[in-house]
């Protein structure tokens, strides 16, 4: 059959009328509100709040993201969020501190969401969300491991400073969920650990330094797992020697080492983690700009955010769940083993 014959039939149909006519109205509109960074670009951590701002950028640049000064305070954090309301901003990224978290969620009242760079659970809201990394993440994802692994029961080693006692108190909470049984001693630096009764399967020390390198060493000949979080890795060859088989629950060595590439390339210089943690929200922001959704139902909607710092989720009650690498300690450096999901 001709090509005149096939038109003529209603078999092959134009071109024009096989278009879906609703395909323009249905296309997803770019969201270009701006959205608020809210950083110390003035006083003592003014160098961190500008390298935090660099970071961003990287990620989602444009003129839509407009960066506020808090000067490293609640007061400068409630006025930076003040005057970002008023520019309509549709999100807020920052600030740093818990107390300037607290000041920023006073203000905004839940009404847009707050993305804010505390690790510090107390600065919890209702639209206010840590992004910060956090002692249960990585406590949740390195006892999930070790489960996975056959450990049942597990010391854990408070040495009474912050991020100890935390996760000493999120391995106590996790404990019954996991199948894990926990016990918690509590030390006093520069004292000798107090008797932990019957030996357990693995020991695990939060913090980092010297306690951490001399429970290693004491721990070589006993079978004994020492397990760590972020706060341990140490790449010191003579650490790197001692922590030699330790199972170490971070963020993965070769995404931040890929991020702070991209960073030196273009404004020189070594970023940290909480220019990591600006780079990823950016970088959620513009998965959100790209669906038409900075809201806080879009920030909730996606499961799985990829992010430098570890692929996130954010929860209805402000915490972030955030999936953490598995890193075993050699001589050579830290090898990533495994994926475990930080609570």
């Amino acid at each position: 059959m001709r090509r005149r014959d096939l038109l003529q039939s209603g078999l092959l149909l134009p071109l024009a009328s096989m278009a879906s006519p609703s395909f323009a109205a249905d296309k997803i509109k770019r969201d270009k509100r701006p959205v608020a960074l809210l950083l110390p670009l003035s006083g003592p951590r003014a160098a961190l709040g500008l390298s935090m701002r660099q970071a961003a950028l990287l990620a989602d640049s444009g003129p839509e993201m407009i960066a506020y000064d808090t000067g490293g305070t609640a007061a400068g954090a409630t006025l930076a969020a003040r005057n970002a309301l008023k520019a309509k901003a549709a999100m807020i990224l920052g600030p740093i501190t818990a107390e300037e978290a607290i000041a920023v969620a006073a203000q905004t009242a839940g009404r847009v969401p707050v993305i804010a760079f505390s690790n510090n659970a107390v600065a919890r809201a209702p639209g206010t969300f840590i992004f910060g990394i956090t002692p249960a993440q990585v406590t949740s994802a390195i006892l999930r491991y070790a489960r996975s692994r056959g450990v049942r029961n597990v010391v854990v080693i408070d040495d009474a400073t912050p991020w100890s006692a935390a996760a000493a108190l999120a391995a106590g909470r996790i404990q019954g969920e996991i199948g894990v049984d926990v016990r918690v001693l509590q030390v006093t630096p520069g004292q000798p650990l107090p008797p932990s009764g019957d030996a357990p399967d693995a020991v695990l020390l939060p913090g980092s330094g010297e306690a951490v390198l001399a429970a290693a060493r004491n721990l070589k000949s006993t079978g004994i797992q020492l397990l760590g979080t972020v706060q341990a890795l140490d790449h010191r060859p003579a650490a790197l020697e001692v922590l030699d088989g330790a199972w170490i629950a971070s963020p993965d060595p070769a995404a931040f080492g890929k991020f702070a590439g991209e960073y030196r390339a273009r404004h020189g210089g070594d970023p940290g983690a909480l220019a990591a943690l600006a780079y990823d929200a950016g970088g959620i922001v513009k998965v959100l700009r790209d669906k038409g959704a900075l809201s806080a139902a879009g920030l909730l909607a996606e499961t799985s955010y990829p992010c430098v710092t570890g692929s996130a989720r954010f929860r209805t009650d402000g915490s972030v769940s955030r999936e953490m690498a598995i890193l075993v300690a050699s001589g050579e450096g830290y090898k990533p083993v495994a994926v475990s999901q930080g609570a």
